[in-house]
């Protein structure tokens, strides 16, 4: 019996030796992996130390503590972890490893001199968590320069070679300082978690809650910047089409690629010192790709200004604002939204139900603001086509100290959109209690031919006020009229093949007074006439221009008989006295012009019984008689009314 005890000792001896000497092989293992990390860091010429290292084979729990990282090159950095702590850690193969959990503590990352402006940056981490973890055992492809692409580049490398089924992080602390011309300011992230990480992509995002506080520092114009948005979550998110635009070897890459495919908030509020605050209920917005070939920021990021001091010549600022704007012909949104905002000022709050971008339509809907003059109000306003690449090359190309733009840079603005619409206006007038009313203004243009459109239409319906200043609308006011409503419709088209120019339709209404149409034809208008802005070049191409049929049709609602009783008060005459004397004015003129053209004496007529009868529709046709050159018609319409007036055959009525 005493044997068998004495056996079973040594055995648990023997055993409990050869558990610790296993134990402490594993830990020298792991503690040799580790260091070899460390030495790689350092082998680039920077600095890297840890703590204790302790690995639990029972739990396969390994510890890292105190770990000190200085990469060699700038920007300067300093990287400080206080643990780092992996459970159930196995060895894939010689390059991976997996853990069921790691848990990293007290993380502070320090940036100096970042960027040209260089700012200072602080993060602060205080703790993340990882499950179900797989990434590289070594750290690969240190960068060796100071770029600030290649670290971005490393930064998507080594994201992209990891996978976690989660990973939470409580906050993360940021502070940034960019100096007196800069300013300064902290964001805190609150309850960021994600979930499934893969391939550089992640499945979705969620942060409960971001603040920030910025202090803006510009001469006198000091201001402190508070905000909070509340639940930001980003669906399928992937890295790897922004990791192919940060390789100048994938610059061959012409497909667009999805970033994301959705980005959503909750509420947003932003507050200034000054006493101004916005408030937003959210905003969204979905597929949103890049195509690599043009999202070229490595050319971008080394065109930004490395001395503020100097300010950029024009030159340099519009290579930049290029290099921005093919920036953003690599970026596309499906559609965009922002929910319902209001901003309040010290002079009141104004309200917007919503910003919509969907396909290059950009729409701003339900405005309520405060105005000097009173309530502002307007159902909606919009762009179509909206290109932002196209405004910035345009706006970029108007920048020319002491010289105005030309035509040309002027006429540029018809490529950046293809239309406008404003709808639903109320708007105050001037500093009486009245009231303009816009019921819709649509422009829409297209065709372009050079700089100029060749085809485009304007639709306007309001109701204004008549200006008691203004002298021309004076009979209306004392004819009683306080208000105008406008109808108009008017439509232009040129047809390159035959040369072909239309005005139709052009009509406008004027409330309850009249309504007029017009019908207006030009032939052998050049393709010269669109593309050139010079004036010389254009007078040569304006006289190849020949005139068409013209014909215009006027319909009396009131107009008539607003023009007698202004006729009857002026004169101090009753009204059918008044009619009676315009009625033998207008023949007694026309006889003088119809003696030498026979077809004047039938348009006479024709406007003559317009105004006899009141409710009546006055059409005149003028058609050519020969090739009647435009340039030569205007000359003529100047100099010699009589002479133009023959070149037409003229067909006048009158009609219920």
């Amino acid at each position: 019996m005493k044997r068998i005890l004495i056996g079973l000792i040594m055995a648990a001896v023997l055993g409990a030796g050869g558990w610790f000497g296993f134990n402490l092989y594993v830990q020298h293992r792991a503690t040799s992996e580790v260091e070899a990390a460390f030495e790689q860091m350092r082998a680039g010429g920077g600095k890297a130390s840890h703590g204790k290292i302790t690995f639990e084979f029972a739990t396969r729990t390994l510890t890292i503590e105190d770990i000190a990282v200085e990469p060699a090159h700038q920007p300067q950095a300093k990287i400080k972890i206080a643990g780092i702590k992996g459970t159930g850690v196995h060895l894939i193969d010689d390059a991976r490893f997996s853990a069921d959990s790691i848990d990293i503590t007290g993380v502070e990352i320090a940036l100096d001199d970042v960027g040209p402006g260089k700012l200072k940056v602080a993060y602060k981490v205080p703790q993340t968590t990882l499950r179900d973890y797989a990434g590289s055992l070594h750290v690969q492809n240190i960068p060796t320069s100071s770029s600030l692409i290649d670290a971005y580049r490393f930064v998507l490398v080594q994201f992209a070679s990891v996978t976690a089924t989660s990973v939470t992080v409580p906050s993360i602390n940021i502070n940034f300082d960019a100096g007196s011309s800069g300013g300064s300011g902290e964001v805190l992230y609150s309850g960021l978690a994600l979930q499934n990480l893969g391939r550089g992509k992640v499945d979705a995002m969620k942060t409960d809650r971001a603040t920030f506080t910025i202090n803006v520092t510009q001469p006198g114009n000091a201001d402190k910047l508070t905000g909070e948005i509340s639940t930001l979550i980003v669906n399928d998110f992937d890295s790897t089409p922004i990791l192919a635009a940060l390789d100048p070897q994938a610059s061959g890459d012409d497909s667009y690629r999805r970033v994301y495919r959705q980005i959503s908030s909750g509420p947003y509020v932003l507050k200034s010192a000054l006493g101004l605050r916005m408030d937003i209920d959210g905003f969204a917005m979905e597929d949103i790709d890049v195509q690599p070939s043009r999202l070229r920021l490595f050319e971008m990021f080394a065109m930004l200004p490395q001395d503020k001091s100097t300010p950029p010549t024009q030159a340099q600022t519009r290579e930049l604002m290029e290099k921005v704007a093919g920036f953003y012909d690599g970026i596309r949104v499906g559609k965009a939204e922002i929910g319902k905002t209001s901003i309040g000022t010290p002079q009141g709050t104004g309200k917007i139900n919503a910003i919509r971008y969907r396909q290059g339509d950009f729409a701003i809907e339900g405005v309520d603001a405060p105005s000097p003059q009173g309530q502002f109000k307007m159902e909606r306003f919009a762009l179509k086509s909206f290109s932002m690449p196209n405004f910035m090359r345009w706006a970029s190309g108007l920048s020319s100290p002491g010289k105005p733009p030309s035509p040309d840079q002027m006429l540029g603005l018809f490529r950046v959109l293809e239309g406008a619409e404003i709808k639903g206006v109320v708007s105050p007038y001037k500093n009486t209690r009245q009231f303009v009313t816009i019921d819709t203004i649509s422009l829409n243009w297209g065709q372009l031919v050079g700089s100029i459109p060749s085809k485009t239409n304007l639709v306007v319906k309001m109701v204004t006020p008549t200006d008691t200043a203004n002298p021309a609308l004076r009979p209306l006011i004392m004819a009683g009229v306080d208000k105008l409503a406008i109808d108009l419709d008017l439509g232009a088209a040129w047809t390159e093949s035959s040369g072909a120019f239309a005005l139709a339709p052009a009509s406008i209404e004027l409330g309850d007074l009249a309504k007029a149409q017009a019908r207006f034809a030009l032939a052998n208008v050049p393709r010269g006439l669109f593309t050139t802005t010079n004036p010389v070049q254009a007078m040569g191409q304006a006289a190849q221009v020949e005139t068409g049929a013209i014909e215009l049709s006027l319909r009396d609602s009131g107009v008539v008989d607003l023009v007698v009783a202004q006729f009857s008060r002026m004169q101090n005459v009753s009204r059918d006295a008044a009619r009676s004397a315009i009625v033998q004015t207008i023949r007694a003129q026309g006889e003088r012009i119809a003696a030498s053209n026979a077809d004047v004496r039938m348009a006479v007529d024709a406007l003559a019984g317009f105004v006899e009868t009141s409710g009546q529709t006055l059409t005149i046709k003028l058609t050519p008689r020969a090739k009647v050159p435009l340039m030569q018609l205007m000359q003529l319409s100047q100099s010699d009314p009589e002479s133009a007036l023959a070149q037409f055959r003229i067909e006048a009525s009158t009609g219920l």
